[in-house]
């Protein structure tokens, strides 16, 4: 096939990864892509978010399948122009997309469908803010109701920090005092094409900046994947993800469907293990970042297939995605100052020696070539990738390969995966 994908991040270059791993070989373009996705794609000067550009590349190129990685060109409505023009797009309409753009509607939407989720109160101006805070009590979770590159959440028991995370994103629009629910979190994965889902295999992402959990919330310090520990709860992944599909996915997309508003591509449940049950934290309309890094290395089915059945509405014509069992763990490298004033322009060394370690490879987050050197472009600039027959050998390769990369004033965590080591 001839394929595009919309985006610029280490999502996009793990799902562009995965597509070039297939036996057949596919004709892949990436816009606007990033140095090391210009390795595997062929980079287009593109902007992923204007519906016109995208849809008049698509038809020119005679693209067979569109695959749309961030939110920003979900909201902006590149999905429905592309299915307007009869082009295979795997990605939510706007509309369906406001399941992530607004918090607000995905409350309603898990209300209507009967889904499990926390309670929460919406808050126009401070004086609002405050008093849900008052109602809901500590700890205080406080969400941007629309999109915040995943830095729209707080969670804290400091009163005021959470009254000053609500003033920073009060002038774009209401926020979300949510109720905290506690417990072990789970990022899970649908395909979904309107009407049937399938699942991927569960994954758990590390959200604060440092180890054990301390710090701001960024967009993800990294990921692992499966779950070991599911067994002992829920005795098994396949159970876990079965009572998931069943009780949280089926319903949300049956209730999209009835109100007109199909979801097709992937639906992202952000999950929480609470003592009354599984709940939903969020849904997001795309791939996650960085779990998408460690579930596509394991898939075992090709994920062009895939993702065409989801595009063309032909789901119920495949089996469950089947994957290895292998472990996979990544560890995001990020730049000084990063998530607050991430220092940029910075170069990379010592990548080529990091992929010599045996199954690791490098995702490219934020990087550039200029005059020949490679630069951090952003503020999470890398995934180390490793797998392994157990988490201590991909954990020991994650760290090895990057160690041997240099980045001045980087940082990441020493602790991804720590907890599900094999005695």
């Amino acid at each position: 096939m001839r394929i595009l994908v919309l985006g610029s991040g280490a999502r996009e270059h793990a799902i562009i990864l995965a597509l070039r791993s297939e036996e057949v070989s596919h004709a892949i373009y990436a816009a606007p892509g990033n140095a090391g996705i210009a390795r595997d794609a062929h980079v287009v000067d593109l902007d992923a978010n204007d519906p016109v550009a995208v849809t008049e590349f698509a038809k020119t190129e005679a693209i067979d399948l569109v695959v749309i990685g961030p939110e920003a060109p979900l909201v902006a409505g590149v999905a429905d122009a592309l299915r307007e023009r009869g082009i295979p797009v795997f990605g939510p309409g706007k509309a369906a997309a406001q399941l992530e753009g607004s918090k607000t509607y995905a409350k309603r939407i898990m209300d209507a469908a009967g889904v499990p989720t926390g309670r929460a109160l919406r808050a126009h101006d401070l004086a609002g803010v405050a008093a849900a805070l008052d109602e809901l009590g500590a700890p205080h979770v406080v969400k941007a109701d629309g999109l915040a590159a995943g830095k729209g959440v707080i969670v804290t028991s400091d009163r005021a920090a959470a009254l000053a995370h609500a003033e920073t994103y009060l002038p774009t629009g209401p926020v979300l005092i949510e109720e905290f629910l506690a417990g072990p979190e789970v990022s899970l994965f649908f395909l979904s094409d309107g009407d049937r889902v399938l699942p991927l295999s569960p994954a758990q992402d590390f959200k604060r900046l440092r180890d054990g959990d301390e710090g701001p919330n960024t967009g993800g310090m990294g990921a692992y994947s499966p779950l070991p520990w599911l067994l002992e709860r829920f005795g098994g992944e396949e159970e876990f993800v079965d009572h998931v599909t069943r009780e949280i996915a089926e319903p949300v997309i049956r209730q999209m469907d009835a109100e007109g508003t199909p979801f097709i591509g992937l639906l992202y449940a952000g999950l929480i293990l609470t003592e009354a049950g599984v709940k939903v934290i969020e849904f997001n309309a795309r791939f996650g970042d960085p779990e998408t890094q460690v579930v596509l290395p394991r898939l075992v089915d090709p994920l062009s297939t895939l993702l065409m059945a989801a595009a063309s509405g032909t789901l119920e014509d495949q089996p469950r995605p089947a994957f290895a069992e292998a472990t996979a763990v990544t560890v995001v490298l990020a730049s000084e100052g990063y998530p607050e004033a991430p220092i940029t322009g910075r170069p990379l060394t010592g990548l080529d020696e990091a992929e010599e370690v045996e199954a690791v490879h490098v995702a490219h987050a934020a990087t550039a070539l200029h005059d020949g050197r490679l630069l951090a472009t952003g503020g999470r600039v890398l995934n180390v990738v490793a797998l392994g027959t157990t988490f201590r050998e991909a954990r020991t390769a994650a760290y090895e390969a990057l160690s041997r990369i240099g980045l001045e004033g980087g940082q990441y965590r020493t602790d991804i995966a720590a907890r599900v080591l094999e005695d």
